[in-house]
């Protein structure tokens, strides 16, 4: 299926759709990770965002449950160049595109990626809307770009918090504890805390 992405500027990228089908809005951002595309996508930090990974194949080795940062992905859309078509890895639950359908979110490949990375290194972030299908207006899809609400003054930490105080499983009743507080965690944070021996709870403030 055809996807298209529109940038506030005006700029159009034409590719395949990757993901689920339907639009994304958001600010259109790079990150320039060789590995770690699901940690990408599940970072709350990138609420709001359409991320472009700037390595050239994405999706190689699949998405396992132990990779996320949290309970769910937070893009709100993605961009890759070449979206591999095998999942090889031996724990892998899955293909790439099959979680991005499974949790909604619209993604685009065959598209050049360091060709829009440069235009946002050199001129910022900039909206962008994603889109799949065959009759896309792309005079219309960048109207909609310049519609989306900036990201400045947002407050995206509610979207992402933990809206009730959770127990990390204990494993070893022997181990001590440590408290995190916070609005926002990651759960790789919490996975490398219990390595050390460290149990702990989260308290929402």
């Amino acid at each position: 299926m055809e996807a298209v992405l529109a940038l506030e500027d005006g700029t159009i990228f034409r590719g395949e759709s990757a993901g689920a089908e339907g639009e994304a809005r958001g600010e259109v951002v790079f990150n320039t990770s060789m590995t770690g595309y699901q940690e990408v996508l599940t970072d709350p930090s990138y609420a709001g965002q359409i991320v472009t990974m700037t390595c050239a194949e994405i999706g190689n080795y699949g998405v396992s449950d132990d990779d996320v940062e949290s309970k769910k992905p937070h893009v709100a859309g993605f961009i890759i160049r070449d979206e591999s078509p095998v999942a090889s890895n031996w724990r892998a639950g899955g293909t790439l595109r099959d979680y991005l359908v499974a949790n909604r979110i619209v993604a685009i490949s065959d598209i050049d990626t360091r060709a829009l990375t440069r235009r946002l290194r050199s001129g910022g972030v900039l909206r962008g809307v994603v889109a799949t299908g065959s009759a896309l207006d792309d005079k219309a899809l960048v109207e909609r770009a310049n519609r989306i609400p900036k990201m400045e003054g947002s407050d995206l930490v509610r979207t992402v918090t933990t809206d009730r105080v959770f127990d990390w499983p204990v494993e070893d009743p022997g181990e001590f504890g440590i408290e995190v507080r916070g609005r926002k965690h990651l759960a790789d944070v919490i996975r490398r805390v219990r390595r050390l021996g460290v149990v702990h709870g989260v308290e929402r403030l």
